[in-house]
């Protein structure tokens, strides 16, 4: 397997998990239940740890797909982007829950002012990660690009407004 089936085995998890994550923890609130709150904050950590395998064959996974049809260089830069940007607040989020889970396991006072800073950071991670799928997705499913991410950029490496890879036929004019 190259990096680019890496990328695709991975890429789900560390999203699905941060928003399962967020429904655990809303749980843990709503129900009062602190060990549903540390299942939270377990998931929080195990997201951010498989975010890091994904991140680091994302360019792989780039060069892999770089040259296809259909393939737009300014899509894949916003997705690298959105990722970068992810990776880290993935992994706030991961350190902030082990943070809050010590505290939680120890019965500390600030405990309850952790979990909900943690759940803030949570919804915030997850808003995120919608623009991360978002823009991943777009790269090789035209089919969910907006008609502005067809036509600003199209599919030309130079910002030209291809679509799609294909020339335009400039006899027409």
């Amino acid at each position: 397997m190259n990096q680019a089936h890496w990328h695709l085995l991975l890429t789900h998890l560390p999203i699905v998990g941060a928003l399962a994550g967020l429904g655990t923890l809303l749980g843990g609130f709503i129900f009062r239940s602190e060990p549903v709150k540390r299942a939270a904050m377990g998931i929080f950590i195990f997201s951010a740890l498989l975010a890091i395998p994904t991140f680091l064959t994302g360019e792989g996974a780039e060069e892999m797909v770089e040259g296809l049809p259909g393939v737009n260089e300014s899509l894949i830069g916003q997705h690298e982007n959105v990722a970068t940007l992810f990776v880290w607040i993935l992994g706030a989020l991961g350190l902030f829950s082990a943070i809050t889970l010590v505290a939680n396991m120890r019965g500390m006072k600030i405990q309850q002012a952790l979990s909900v800073l943690t759940l803030a950071l949570a919804i915030g991670t997850v808003g995120l990660s919608v623009q991360l799928g978002k823009t991943g997705g777009e790269i090789r499913h035209t089919e969910i690009r907006g008609a502005t991410a067809q036509l600003d950029g199209g599919g030309g490496e130079n910002g030209d407004p291809t679509v799609s890879g294909q020339e335009e036929d400039d006899d027409d004019n």
